[in-house]
């Protein structure tokens, strides 16, 4: 268990360099076509790498985040219910957010099959859509196998103390 979770921890530590060098990518790409724009000529295509980027920058830190808490919780039930109960719905919490993103990842994938058969691209240079799709199945993937991991080892740790 320790030398997968320690292989998904090095997965994400790669997914989340990706997404932040496509964030510096962007903000070169707005920065190059901003002072373009100012002397007459924009960058062309920037509004299409923008966009293919950001789905780089959100799915490549979504495993991190997970990894480090911070998806958004509700805690409002959470002091009325056992320790018991708060710890199985914890180990559900992980189960559904698994589930919900090997969908995404299926559903993506099976979306970029598509764009290779009909060639879809980008409106303005035509970046193939498919790169990125694998990329976004790769990464949600990743978060899944993530948040599978994270599922048995709350399931295998006693129930929390409880807080003040």
């Amino acid at each position: 268990m320790t030398v997968l979770t320690r292989a998904v921890d090095r997965l994400i530590d790669l997914s989340t360099a990706i997404g932040g060098a496509a964030l510096v990518l962007v903000a070169l790409t707005i920065l190059v076509d901003v002072t373009g724009r100012y002397f007459g000529a924009p960058l062309t295509g920037a509004q299409d790498i923008s966009q293919m980027l950001m789905v780089l920058i959100v799915f490549g830190g979504m495993a991190l985040c997970d990894r480090k808490g911070g998806h958004v919780s509700m805690d409002v039930f959470e002091p009325s219910f056992s320790r018991r109960l708060n710890a199985r719905l914890d180990v559900f919490s992980a189960l559904l957010g698994a589930v919900i993103f090997a969908g995404i990842a299926w559903t993506v994938y099976e979306s970029s099959k598509l764009s290779l058969m009909l060639n879809l691209a980008t409106n303005i240079i035509q970046l193939p859509k498919a790169w990125f799709q694998w990329a976004l199945s790769a990464f949600a993937a990743l978060t899944a196998l993530s948040m599978l991991l994270k599922a048995i080892r709350l399931a295998l740790a006693p129930p929390k103390a409880p807080g003040p």
